[in-house]
């Protein structure tokens, strides 16, 4: 074999590699430094207000991974993401949130993969108070 068709084959097989990663969905970023409660810091509790834009489900780090609920929180300080609770738990619960309900939420600021998000303690719709959490981001509702 020519050592121009072992090249061309190296690469060939390197680029079908880098394909696979990609389709399978392998993420290169680094990881977090901590996950689940350990990211929720009582210090950097926060109280926003604003109206439901949108919700969704992705694999989230402060779910450990898991698939996590979010809300797309629109404020009068822009939109902010907030990180409820594993999907399967607000399903379990029946708990559930619409686009354009208003809430307030009180959780902890925290920074995940460059956005400014907040781990949801406490969220109050109008009489309505849902606990996610503990004073120390211990996830309260189980299922």
């Amino acid at each position: 074999m020519k050592l121009s068709s072992l090249f061309l084959a190296t690469i060939f097989a390197v680029a079908v590699i880098a394909v696979l990663l990609m389709v399978l969905g392998v993420n290169f970023r680094p990881p977090l430094p901590a996950q689940g409660a350990a990211l929720y810091n009582p210090a950097n509790e926060v109280l926003v207000k604003g109206v439901v834009g949108k919700i969704r489900d992705f694999a989230c780090p402060v779910s450990e991974g898991e698939m996590g609920s979010h809300l797309m929180l629109n404020t009068a300080e822009g939109a902010v993401t907030i990180h409820l609770a594993p999907g399967r738990i607000l399903r379990s619960q029946e708990i559930t949130f619409a686009p354009g309900d208003q809430v307030a939420v009180v959780g902890s600021k925290v920074r995940i993969q460059g956005s400014a998000d907040v781990i949801a303690r406490e969220i109050t719709r109008g009489n309505e108070i849902f606990v996610m959490r503990d004073r120390e981001g211990k996830l309260m509702l189980v299922q």
